[in-house]
């Protein structure tokens, strides 16, 4: 049989190592666990982003869709007749501005 002393010096070891071991995991769950919440505000920051992406691509649709609207009106179609093609109604009288290039 082995000496009373050998055995407590055998506990003593391998309650370090065990002690060692659990402070091991205890410190990789910690680091893994930072990591995570670093990850979890990335992507809480990226869903932010990417909503006021989704709002501002919405109101531009609606924005296109107003346009659609207004251009098969007859006000667009006067609209553009006057400013790009210089169409004027019949006994309507058109001032240009002298320095006005054609």
């Amino acid at each position: 049989m082995l000496p009373r002393a050998s055995k407590k010096k055998q506990n003593r070891t391998a309650m370090f190592l065990i002690g060692f071991v659990v402070l091991m995991l205890v410190v990789v769950v910690f680091i893994k666990s930072t990591e995570l919440n670093q990850r979890y505000s990335d992507y809480i920051a990226k869903e932010e982003q990417l909503d006021k992406e989704i709002a501002a691509e919405e109101e531009r649709a609606i924005q296109i869709a107003e346009y659609e609207t207004y251009t098969k009106t007859k006000a667009y179609v006067e609209e553009v007749a006057r400013n790009k093609l210089g169409l004027v109604y019949e006994g309507e009288i058109l001032f240009r501005d002298e320095n006005q290039s054609k």
